[in-house]
């Protein structure tokens, strides 16, 4: 997954930057190298997985 920004006519580096940024965060770039940081075996993702199902959970029963 490449991202590629090209500058626009007129554009300041800066503008630039934060296009990248943005385009960057919408893809999730970011959340997938952080998530694939360090070995997580299957049991302990679908622990994780369980864990945060049920803080999701338990969010939306104290919002109602």
């Amino acid at each position: 997954m490449s991202l590629e920004v090209s500058i626009r006519e007129g554009e300041s580096q800066d503008s630039l930057l934060r296009r990248f940024q943005r385009m960057v965060q919408v893809s999730g770039v970011m959340r997938e190298v952080k998530a694939h940081r360090h070995f997580m075996s299957k049991g302990e993702a679908s622990r994780l997985k369980a864990k945060k199902s049920a803080r999701r959970r338990q969010k939306q029963v104290t919002r109602n």
